[in-house]
Order: C-alpha cells, then structure tokens, then sequence
C-alpha cells in the first residue's frame, strides 16, 4: 500500500502567528487543545490540583475564570504553579482583565460585547503590552451587541462577524495585534457559517468552539460535527470542546478529534469494533480498561482491539500492536502488523498494557538516539 495518501492532506488556511506565553498558536503551529477550570479560582489549592489533572491529560493552554478581585489574588500563585500558559476570562468587569494582567496571565479572554466602553477596552489593552499577554476575541451569540441584535433581527453568521470586525478594528487602531478571535455559538450551523465568514475576512488566528454543546456524549458528537467541519476545511488554529463533564475529559476529546483527522498525534490510537455475539473476549470491557490504563503514555502509537478474526487481522497490520480475539480463551497478538505469539483471556489486559509501555518506551529511545545524531 502507498504510504502517499492524498485524500487524507488537509491543507490549513494561512494564519499568522502570535504567542500565549511560550506555546506558538497559528501560523504552522501544532493547533492547541485548551480547556476551562471550574473550581473557585479564589480555592487556589483546587484549582492548580485540577489544572495538573488538565496538564497531565495534554492540555496546551488552560483557561481561568476571574470574576472577582478574591480570583485576580489568587491568580499570581495560580500561574506560577501551573505548566501551561493560562488565559484569563473576564466577563462584565474590565478591571478584572488588568490584575490578572498583573498576576501573570498569558492572555486576556474578553468578550467585547459585555466589557464596556471603548475606552475600557483601550485600558485592557494598555495592561496587556505592558505585561506581554496576548488577547483572545470572544465573540459569543448568546451576548451580541444590542446595536447588531437591532440591525439583523437575531444572532446570525453576518453579525458575529461584524462584531468580531468592530472588535479587531479595535485592538488594531491601538496598534495591537497579538490576538486570536472566536465566533462562537450553540447551533452547529451558526457556529460554522461564522466561522467560515471570519476565516475568509482575516489571517489572525482563530479558536474553535461550539459553545455551550451539551454533556458528555451529546456535547462531543455536537462539537465534533462542528469542529471537525471546520478543521477539515483547515480552519481553526486552537480550540477548546465546551463539554458539561469535567475540563481533562474536554482535553481527551480535543485530542481525539485532532487525532482522528490526523492533525495531531500524542498517546494511543485505540482501534476497536463495537462487539457482537462472535467476539472472544469482552471488547469494551477491556476497551474500557485499556483507555484507562493507557492514559499515561504520551508517545504516539496505535493499538487495534478486535473481538474476532473477521476484521481482526486487517486492522492489526495497520497498527502498532494488535489483539484478535480467539476461540477457547486464546487470543492472538499482533506486532508491528504481524501475528507474533498467542494470550489466555486471564492475562491479556496487563500483558496488552506492558506491550505498549514495552513500544512507547522504545519509540523513545529511538527518537533520543536520532535527535542525538543531529545534534552532532
């Protein structure tokens, strides 16, 4: 099989590129996964706790509310604990946006339409040059600008544009230009069409989200026919899976959406049949098993579980590491796409786990070794 696979190339539109902190978002950078915190930012020791859970789970970027001065004195410790840049939100109160400025915040989330005058805006940007933060646009149909509720009747695609427009005009006429925008909103078919409006009309980056998607199950399927819309287009640049479910699971889903397009690649690609009465073992029990104790592994590599031979052997060559379930008990492995050795149903969980431990860590070691040559 060709390892040229055209049809899969998806060819990003050309963004330029600003910092959050040190992490790169547009231009050719990797498209970064964010998500929220929703402790009390003033419970500083609950929040860096959930903010590690979120870094440990790969988050790029971390987002903390700030909704009162007890938050803005809590930040500066919050932000020397974390290991990802943090983005302030601020809502309604402008002064917010300038102690968290102060405290360390590698970005300023505004929404325009709730912050105030222009001048109060000028003063958040003002606090951000001075402490070298970027700004993130957030446009929101849920909070438009009265004057553009007036001028188009309801929240459409053309007057989240012309507010994100209003807003960039903004920052620019202060001379600033390290921001990124969203036109985010709750129904897919808005969402997208504002973001393929903005797309066309800027070259900053852009930060995708279908905002307020829904729980677990129905928020991702949300998020992922909207995102993913968009992101096979090669819009979007960061984004964050707005998810009734705690912040790493928005993470993971991120991720996988990423990974599914083939846009980013970090820890194990599960490949796994949903189950029927021939599979030889318990497919999502053990499915269920494997994503929770593979979570850890960073090192990007796949691993097909299949219940039975039908497709089993077909996947297995395509990954990593493979499992076919067998009759009697008995299941076959796979190795680099090729049957290696037989497993009893007993051991096949912990005995699948060190195998991909065992290939992560050799992924390692040979990427150490090559970056080593390079160097000399």
């Amino acid at each position: 099989m060709s390892s040229i696979r055209p049809w899969r190339d998806i060819e990003r539109r050309k963004s330029r590129q600003i910092m959050v902190g040190a992490v790169p978002v547009g231009g050719d950078a990797p498209i970064t996964v964010q998500t929220m915190t929703n402790t009390l930012t003033s419970d500083a020791g609950a929040t860096i706790d959930q903010i590690r859970r979120c870094e440990d789970a790969g988050a790029d970027l971390i987002r903390v509310s700030c909704p009162d001065v007890e938050s803005t004195a809590a930040f500066r410790e919050i932000a020397r604990a974390a290991r990802v840049p943090l983005i302030a939100d601020i809502h309604f109160h402008y002064k917010r946006a300038l102690e968290a400025a102060d405290a360390g915040a590698a970005c300023l989330r505004i929404n325009p339409g709730n912050i105030g005058s222009a001048e109060r805006v000028a003063e958040v940007v003002r606090a951000a040059k001075a402490n070298g933060c970027a700004i993130r646009i957030g446009v929101n149909g849920g909070s438009l600008e009265r004057h553009l509720l007036e001028k188009y009747g309801e929240p459409c695609p053309d007057a989240l544009v012309e507010s994100a427009m209003d807003h960039i005009k903004l920052l620019q006429d202060h001379d600033f230009h390290e921001f990124k925008v969203a036109v985010k909103a709750s129904d897919v078919f808005l969402a997208v069409a504002a973001y393929q409006g903005l797309a066309d009309a800027v070259d900053c980056p852009l930060h995708l989200g279908i905002t307020e998607a829904g729980g677990l199950i129905g928020g991702t399927v949300k998020s992922s026919i909207g995102m993913g819309m968009l992101l096979w287009s090669g819009i979007g640049d960061t984004l964050r899976v707005s998810l009734s479910a705690e912040p790493e699971e928005e993470v993971r889903v991120g991720f996988e959406m990423l990974k599914a397009l083939g846009l980013r690649t970090r820890g194990v690609r599960v490949v796994s049949c949903p189950s029927c009465a021939r599979q030889g073992f318990d497919v999502i029990r053990t499915v269920e098993a494997l994503e929770e104790r593979l979570q850890h592994i960073k090192t990007p590599l796949s691993l097909s579980v299949l219940g039975c031979v039908v497709n089993g052997p077909g996947e297995a060559r395509e990954t990593d590491i493979g499992l076919t379930g067998g009759g009697n008990g008995k299941h076959m492995v796979y190795l680099s796409g090729v049957s290696d050795h037989t497993i009893q149903s007993e051991t096949m969980l912990d005995h699948i786990v060190s195998l991909v431990e065992a290939k992560a860590a050799e992924i390692e070691a040979a990427e150490a070794e090559a970056a080593a040559v390079a160097a000399e």
